[in-house]
């Protein structure tokens, strides 16, 4: 059992954030494992038998420990993998031996002797299992994960710290001051003040969550919510809907249960990027779609009539 102490003004020391180096770790757990949970099972059964080489040495199956610094503390909502990855190779060689000798057999690695070169190597490996297993879903995946933010962060600002923190998970809690997550093979400092406590959504943690107690800063990777529709095709809406709202818009509506941008509308739909932007502009004159934007991304959501028209059609 991980038991964090929090301040008293522990909303102010709570922050959220996305990360890559988060989803390759977890998303190797999964694949490591026996068992993949059936959420999963699509996207590892694609993937299998997954990358080997020192990547694969670092990550073992859900339950055992993965040195922590393969996750340092992610800066924010914009995640930037070559941004993670350099500070990955910026990490102290005394950081890194002292978390191998956690590891079975982790001081017999040569990134043990050598972190500088072996750290230039991780990163290579962990760049291509990305292009390869994680990239070409990224977007949907993202836009899931800031979903989870968005709706947490709101939660957080009406309802309090507490509420937040007692619905990430069943095997997180706060009581009187201090965080309890069931993990048994990890531990974490206190919050001290000036620090703070990072609330991390992935896809990959589902249905377990994960900690990380270096760096100074708590960590808690937990399962954002919907992950069970990720993979999920859509299934073709009743014909009255495509009547009512015409076809291409009403698959338009049936693939934002998270918010998407007209990219990724595109992409899922097989309509031209062109053609997706005219029924957006549509639904949202109509009132059934809201735009709002994350950085870069124009990203697009149903809105509460639009939930109610597809509930009515289902």
């Amino acid at each position: 059992m991980v038991a964090i102490a929090l301040p008293p003004d522990a909303a102010t020391r709570i922050r959220f954030a996305v990360s890559c180096l988060w989803e390759v770790l977890a998303s190797l757990r999964v694949l490591h494992g026996r068992g993949v949970p059936s959420v999963h099972r699509k996207w590892a059964l694609e993937q299998r038998p997954g990358p080997d080489g020192l990547l694969a040495r670092l990550i073992p199956p859900a339950g055992g420990y993965a040195p922590d610094f393969l996750t340092p503390p992610p800066a924010g909502l914009t995640a930037d993998l070559d941004a993670e990855l350099a500070v990955l190779r910026a990490t102290g060689p005394s950081t890194v031996r002292a978390h191998l000798a956690l590891l079975p057999g982790g001081t017999d690695l040569d990134l043990y002797r050598d972190p500088a070169a072996g750290l230039a190597r991780l990163s290579d490996e962990i760049a291509a299992y990305w292009a390869r297993a994680i990239a070409p879903d990224w977007p949907r995946m993202h836009a899931l994960l800031d979903a989870d933010v968005r709706r947490r962060a709101h939660h957080l600002a009406t309802d309090g710290a507490a509420a937040v923190l007692n619905d990430l998970h069943e095997r997180v809690a706060w009581r009187d001051g201090t965080l309890l997550v069931d993990q048994r093979h990890c531990t974490a400092p206190d919050v001290a003040d000036g620090s703070g406590l990072v609330l991390i959504p992935s896809v990959f943690a589902w249905p377990s969550v994960l900690t990380v107690s270096s760096w100074g800063t708590p960590q808690v990777a937990y399962p954002a919510a919907g992950v069970a529709t990720l993979w999920e095709e859509s299934s073709r809406l009743p014909g009255a809907l495509d009547a009512l709202v015409g076809a291409g818009r009403a698959r338009i509506l049936s693939e934002l249960g998270s918010p998407l941008s007209t990219t990724e509308l595109a992409r899922r739909t097989g309509i031209t990027a062109g053609g997706v932007s005219q029924h957006l502009r549509i639904l949202r004159a109509a009132g059934l779609i809201a735009t709002h934007r994350e950085g870069r991304l124009l990203l697009n959501s149903r809105t509460r009539a639009a939930e109610v028209l597809l509930s009515a059609a289902g």
